[in-house]
């Protein structure tokens, strides 16, 4: 019985690079279809909800998946760049998988929703698929254990090993401030909310775990806004 010939360092590396072109692509077609399942809705609620000549075509209540309509809290200037980040999140050319969890962060300023925005964790020069609010970043020169790819708040943990990953850690990514009276560049009162319930912390201390809602509401509390992962492929 002949003995099965054990794959080489260049193979392994070649099957790794498939599987995170695979998964990109899924993700990718995933993307896609929320924002052919957005644009459908959106036109629903165009045509139904009209005052005043003006088209309503957002709501703030109630749950959704899709991207925000509206500014984004901050951009990406202050992003990090390559160096490790708060000793522990680190970056690599490609995606990690071992450790491949997703949460999903939403903010609201003054009672205005802010989107998150798409590249976080991923240094340019970017790849991507869209444009405008629905740009979805599916490469760059180097990926952070911690990044979104577009701005419907989900943050992709994807780490080579299992760590304890915080709200704190993503925005130190992000290059932003973080604490119980400021997020990013809004300052006052933050109202912390973790799957419905009110935290009473420090919102940089939450640890990051599957499926997880965080929202965070600046000077006026919101209603919290669940966010639907039934269809998402996460």
């Amino acid at each position: 019985m002949s003995q099965q010939k054990k794959p080489t360092n260049a193979e392994r590396r070649r099957i790794a690079r498939e599987k995170i072109a695979a998964q990109r692509a899924a993700e990718a077609r995933r993307q896609r279809n929320m924002r052919i399942a957005g644009i459908a809705g959106g036109a629903v609620l165009t045509a139904g909800v009209i005052w005043g000549g003006i088209a309503i075509a957002n709501s703030n209540s109630g749950s959704g998946s899709g991207t925000v309509a509206g500014a984004v809290l901050a951009d990406n200037s202050k992003d990090a760049t390559g160096q490790t980040v708060n000793g522990k999140v680190g970056v690599n050319t490609m995606e990690q998988t071992a450790y491949h969890i997703h949460a999903h962060l939403t903010i609201y300023v003054n009672g205005v929703q802010k989107a998150i925005p798409y590249g976080i964790g991923i240094v340019p020069p970017w790849q991507t698929n869209g444009s405008g609010t629905s740009t979805f970043v599916t490469g760059g020169s180097k990926f952070y254990y911690l990044h979104t790819h577009d701005e419907t708040g989900v943050i992709h943990i994807e780490s080579p090993n299992q760590v304890t990953y915080s709200l704190g850690d993503f925005f130190a990514v992000w290059g932003q401030p973080l604490s119980t009276s400021q997020v990013g560049p809004a300052k006052g009162t933050v109202y912390t909310y973790v799957n419905g319930k009110k935290y009473a912390g420090n919102p940089a201390d939450i640890t990051l775990t599957a499926h997880e809602n965080i929202q965070l509401n600046v000077g006026k509390d919101m209603p919290f806004k669940n966010f639907d992962w039934t269809n998402t492929g996460e």
